[in-house]
């Protein structure tokens, strides 16, 4: 008897699923898409209704012919990827290849089609979708599709233009343009923020019975009164030291604070990053194997949460019966509301989907730890935890406030204290949610406060006058981006991990102590695509697109309008930047700065690998123009404040939260985690917390500022204190001649790309002489060759011919490049005879101490 066939997108939920429905279903996995637009041409036909061209993604040809293979002999045919739009594209997808080649049929060959749905891998769940079939949903497609040929021509034709006018390699995203958007405007805002001293002014207080508190001065006779300078501070103090302090009210009372929602997709991710320190990546790909499938031993595999891409807080009935009767027994009736507590979603929440909890809250995490890796365990807890709480009452505080008066003459100075309490844990007995930082709940449990009654004379221990500035807002971290793009409606969270993996990877943003910092081609690529495109990537339109997706899933638009008005749009912005797009690449801007080497002006042009200083004398029709160029030194910011206390501590590893460690390789220091070789992260110092900088005695040519040792992009530097005033860079000189062009001196330079070390001349790229040894002024007794190269071995220190018959065979050594004769005209001439290749193996150890070598 033919068994039907069921296709799932993973290995790993084929095999959860094919333990619960039994011998007679074969099911199979399609490893994602199979189809996809094709990566040689744009795929879309703008001139013709946006009809689409979908090709079979290579290296998924073979995975075809075997779905093929077993579709002709299956009984049916169950479509089951994931409940939303991307699983509803690829269930079409897979439709259309097994089924005929008209779209909406029902039968391929006589063989039944069907599409499932569950919100949860368990046996319960996937026998009640098998019971329940139902037909591709081509709303849901559409939606998807227009997502995915928004993105296609928004990338296709916008790409090519930042590779014209910048590099090549960049790229335009939809809505990952708009992301960076917001970090750029936002380290912009923080450059652009003036600071503003003011001062608070404490009162240390006794009633006479412990605890003594702090009261924080407010006013003079019931006016607010601010205290901008040290100077004003003075006088409030010197006015307070006779004066007599007494309670002027006592106001006591009940404060609840509610159970948070159980998780939707946004504040999985932003809590898995604060409590955890994940990257969303990272909390998503463990989410993804726990509602997939995860073996616990004699049970086999088992799904543990639900579908992790929801923003929905509704809760099945079942579930909320299972935990409320978990509560009442593990934690006591004294916890457990009359009722269910009930979430209200948001206004655009696609309600389909559950909110992420448990598939069965029984399984307490300690009961399934041994099972877990680490970090599922950790993932599990989470989500387990926070539906736990979500069906709990509120916790219960006492809240005191106290104004006190502190009486001068006939002036009265204004001080207040609030204090809280626990009074009841509730819902905290499980779970408290994270925030971005603390708040007035979090200083007023700080308070301890004795009995205090209004009229209660109080005896004055010190006065504490303390200077403060205001704050420019902090820069973002993955979890507040992820809340900022949602609040906005920018995107959907199920897309964020993607979107913040690309800046990086594109390397628009770098990540310093956890905080989002654009790179100065981030903010070149930003500038140029919001001056030519101001529709395309305002937040506002890119949220308002979303809300139009949101339509097209529930039928109530049609794709291919949506596309027009938006298509209208991008065209008028798309011929603007072809016709007016600055070619970054051409950038020639004067500066104040002069060349080292000639004293002519230095201009700041653009290169492969950013800005740099050039020389306004150079002329490429001049072989004898000043060739002097050097690098633009490019400050990582100075994190101050709340940045700087982050980059200080211990910092954690984004994909497994231990610690990272600082190591040495053959390239230099780096970052490691210290869960290898379980946890493989490394990272380079540029990518991360910023090195500080270190003073040195040493002082400026240009300015006579001190100079300082840096960390830059491509290792240490020596530059002036004074930047960006100075922009002096000291080279590393090593005190020998060019021994190819007689002229420039040899300096220690650092290769960008593996970051090892080499020795070139001064007067690149006139002279391209290079040596991967260091060149030594010292003569070779036996070959005459002007300088030898100083090689450290694990034997120890030698000093080498270059024309030893092993050193001449390097060719870092001599990286010249062979140039092909040129084609005399008229007639052929006999080949020039080449010199004779000089051999010399002098050699001789200078030291006799082993080097490390790596």
């Amino acid at each position: 008897m033919s068994k039907a066939l069921v296709i799932v997108e993973s290995p790993g939920k084929a095999k959860t699923i094919n333990k619960y429905l039994g011998k007679d279903f074969d099911v199979d996995f399609s490893l994602g898409h199979v189809k996809d637009l094709p990566k040689n041409k744009i795929g879309v036909d703008l001139d013709n209704d946006f009809e689409t061209e979908y090709v079979v993604i290579p290296g998924k040809e073979k995975v075809l012919i075997n779905l093929r293979k077993k579709a002709k002999t299956a009984s049916a045919i169950y479509l089951a990827p994931d409940p939303d739009r991307e699983g509803e594209a690829i269930a079409a997808h897979l439709y259309e290849e097994l089924g005929e080649a008209t779209p909406k049929k029902k039968r391929a060959g006589g063989v039944p089609i069907h599409r499932v749905t569950f919100n949860e891998i368990t046996s319960k769940a996937v026998k009640a979708a098998f019971e329940h079939p139902r037909e591709i949903d081509w709303n849901l497609v559409d939606a998807q599709q227009t997502r995915r040929v928004l993105d296609r021509i928004v990338g296709y034709q916008i790409s090519p233009l930042l590779w014209d006018k910048v590099r090549r390699g960049l790229s335009a995203g939809r809505v990952q343009t708009v992301a960076l958007r917001l970090i750029v405007e936002r380290e912009r805002e923080i450059k652009a923020f003036e600071k503003k001293e003011y001062w608070t002014i404490d009162a240390h207080l006794s009633s006479g019975k412990p605890p003594a508190f702090d009261g924080r001065f407010l006013g003079i006779d019931g006016e607010k009164i601010e205290v901008p300078n040290g100077e004003e501070s003075q006088k409030i103090t010197s006015a307070l030291g006779q004066a007599q302090w007494a309670v002027r009210s006592v106001e006591r009372r009940e404060r609840r604070r509610s159970a948070t929602p159980p998780f939707t997709t946004s504040k999985f991710q932003q809590d898995a990053s604060r409590k955890l320190r994940f990257s969303v990546k990272r909390a998503m790909m463990i989410a993804q194997r726990l509602y997939e499938g995860v073996e616990l031993g004699d049970e086999g595999s088992v799904g543990l949460i639900t579908y992790m891409r929801t923003d929905s807080t509704r809760i099945a009935p079942e579930a909320i019966d299972e935990v409320r009767e978990l509560i009442g027994s593990n934690f006591g009736t004294q916890y457990l509301p009359e009722t269910p507590n009930v979430y209200k979603s948001k206004k655009e929440a696609q309600d389909a989907h559950e909110a992420i909890r448990p598939t069965s809250v029984t399984r307490h995490p300690d009961s399934v730890k041994q099972y877990l890796q680490e970090d599922e365990f950790k993932i599990y807890k989470l989500v387990w935890q926070r539906f736990v709480a979500s069906q709990m009452l509120p916790a219960v505080f006492d809240q005191t406030t106290v104004d006190i008066d502190a009486s001068v003459d006939s002036r009265k100075y204004n001080f207040r204290v609030t204090g809280s309490v626990l009074k009841f844990d509730g819902f905290l007995k499980v779970y408290e949610e994270s925030k971005e930082g603390k708040d007035e709940e979090d200083e007023a449990l700080k308070h301890k406060l004795p009995p205090l009654e209004e009229g209660q004379k109080l005896t004055l221990k010190e006065l504490k006058p303390e200077q403060h500035f205001t704050e420019p807002p902090p820069r973002y971290n993955e979890a507040s981006l992820v809340k900022e793009l949602e609040e906005r409606g920018i995107g959907r969270p199920s897309t964020y991990a993607a979107i913040l993996s690309t800046i990086q990877e594109r390397q628009y943003v770098q990540k310093l102590g956890g905080k989002f910092v654009p790179t100065e081609i981030g903010l070149v690529v930003t500038d140029l695509l919001i001056k030519n495109f101001p529709e395309i990537f305002d937040p506002a339109y890119t949220a308002k697109l979303e809300e139009e997706l949101d339509e097209i899933e529930e039928g109530k638009e049609k794709w291919t309008d949506a596309m027009s008005e938006f298509y209208k749009r991008f065209e008028k912005n798309l011929k603007y930047a072809q016709k007016h797009m600055e070619n970054v690449k051409r950038m020639e801007k004067p500066t104040d700065e002069k060349c080292e080497r000639c004293g002519s002006p230095l201009v700041l042009k653009w290169g492969k690998f950013g800005s740099f200083f050039a020389c306004s004398a150079y002329d490429k029709e001049d072989p004898n123009s000043c060739t002097f160029t050097k690098e633009n030194v490019i400050d990582l910011p100075d994190l101050e404040n709340a940045d700087v206390q982050e980059t200080t501590q211990e910092e954690y590893c984004e994909n497994c939260g231990r610690v990272m460690v600082l190591k040495r390789g053959r390239f230099g220091q780096f970052m490691a985690c210290t869960g290898y070789p379980d946890c493989k992260t490394t990272r380079r110092l540029d990518q991360g917390k910023k090195v500080p900088d270190v003073p040195l005695e040493e002082t400026c040519p240009q300015c006579g500022r001190n100079m300082v040792l840096r960390h830059g992009r491509y290792g240490e530097f020596v530059s002036c204190s004074g930047y960006p005033e100075c922009k002096y860079v000291k080279q590393n000189f090593i005190g020998v001649k060019c021994p190819q062009c007689k002229d420039g001196e040899l300096v220690e330079k650092k290769a960008r790309r593996r970051g090892n070390i080499f020795y070139g001349c001064s007067n690149y790229p006139k002279c391209d002489f290079t040596s991967a040894y260091k060149p030594v002024a010292e003569q070779c007794p036996e070959c005459g060759s002007p300088y030898l190269l100083e090689k450290n071995l694990k034997a120890g220190t030698f000093l080498v011919c270059p024309n030893n018959k092993k050193t001449a065979s390097d060719e870092d050594d001599q990286p010249k490049r062979k140039k092909k004769p040129a084609k005399a005209k008229g007639k052929t001439e006999a080949p020039a005879q080449e010199a004779p290749v000089v051999k010399c193996d002098f050699s001789k150890q200078v030291s006799k101490e082993p080097v490390a070598v790596a």
